[in-house]
């Protein structure tokens, strides 16, 4: 992996080159996006790389490659970031179900740049196996199984962090509602009964709902297995010792209507028919409609390019506060349609809800709870 100092260095130099851009898509602004670094950079530093210095770090990496990729992408500093979003984020087990970024679009992006342009086999080989991930978000089966080899090796590398140890049960929890395999529940419940794992910093995210499966399961409900049973009936006489409230928002990730809080503008378009926020909305309304009136094949063509526009406002916009219910509304609109192209579509935006919006009440309407 690039030394952190020279990767800083180099990424502060490239800000300072950008000019000062008055578009309102991300926060980009070289300014702002050479302090975030700068202040992710010492930090950790200061703190000896935590577990959660590194995901800061890599934060503030994913949002300038974004940056460079919407504002700048003929700018040698894109080659740059592409290349350090997939040195870092690989040397930190970078999964989609498990990061919550809404970044796997650029993810495949830096690492097809590095594919092509470094010849360099081992970065070669880190953007090899971040492709296999992010194009495993029409997979369940493979996004579960990668989401458990990730999380494993991040608790490997950091085997004492406290969010490390959570994200290896969160992993197994997500597995299981995004491939409707109740042994990744299983091993979730596995994991949460060891006696170093850290119950009462359970975040508010998925917290909730897994301590709700933990209850069922210790009472013997239907669907869950004798050991189920007895891994549940633990977790719950722990969690009755407990000193601390069992569920608080955890150190590294944020509440819904926490980090979903801004709106595009409405003057800003998306898609390659350059559909406003609310053309298309009013799209989605007609198409609707028209769907009512017994036109549905007929339709498949705008309902495609309405889901293309949603796919290309929620890269610009990942925590538009509305996208989720944008993505469920146009999810359920395609499933009207018996076209291949309806088809597609529909499928690959689940899998921007249900992976990348997880804890969002729309994507629980499509997921085992």
């Amino acid at each position: 992996m690039m030394g952190r100092k020279a990767t800083y260095i180099l990424l502060a130099a490239l800000c300072a080159l950008l000019p000062l851009r008055a578009s309102a898509a991300l926060v980009a602004d070289p300014d702002t996006l050479y302090a975030a670094m700068k202040a992710a950079y010492e930090k950790g530093t200061a703190q000896g790389w935590t577990f959660y210095n590194e995901q800061d770090y890599l934060s503030t990496i994913f949002n300038a490659g974004r940056a460079f990729s919407l504002q700048r992408p003929n700018d040698p500093g894109y080659g740059y970031l592409a290349g350090l979003t997939v040195d870092i984020a690989s040397g930190l087990h970078y999964d989609p179900l498990i990061n919550h970024e809404a970044v796997p679009w650029w993810v495949r992006e830096a690492s097809l740049y590095v594919q092509k342009n470094n010849p360099d086999k081992a970065e070669q080989a880190k953007a090899t196996d971040l492709l296999a991930r992010v194009d495993a978000l029409e997979d369940p089966i493979a996004l579960a199984q990668f989401a458990d080899e990730d999380a494993t090796a991040l608790l490997a590398q950091y085997p004492h962090d406290a969010n490390a140890q959570l994200t290896r049960v969160e992993a197994n929890w997500r597995g299981w509602l995004i491939s409707n395999d109740a042994s990744w529940r299983s091993l979730s419940f596995v994991h949460a009964n060891q006696a170093s794992f850290p119950l009462a910093n359970l975040p508010s995210t998925w917290g909730p709902a897994f301590l709700n499966a933990v209850r069922n399961a210790a009472s013997g409900a239907e669907g869950y297995t004798q050991g189920d049973e007895a891994n549940a009936q633990a977790i719950l006489n722990r969690m009755r010792m407990l000193h601390t409230p069992p569920v608080i928002t955890s150190l590294k990730v944020q509440p819904h209507d926490v980090y979903l809080n801004t709106l595009a503008p409405a003057d800003e378009y998306f898609g390659p028919l350059g559909m406003s926020i609310l053309g298309i909305q009013n799209e989605l309304k007609k198409v609707n409609y028209m769907i009512g009136y017994g036109y549905t094949y007929q339709e498949s063509g705008d309902a495609v390019q309405i889901a293309t526009a949603i796919d290309d406002l929620h890269k610009v916009y990942p925590r538009d506060r509305d996208l989720p219910q944008l993505l469920l509304d146009t999810y359920e609109m395609l499933g009207k349609i018996g076209t291949p192209e309806a088809g597609a579509a529909r499928t690959h935006l689940k899998a921007i809800l249900t992976v990348e919006y997880q804890d969002t009440a729309q994507a629980r309407r499509l997921l085992p709870q």
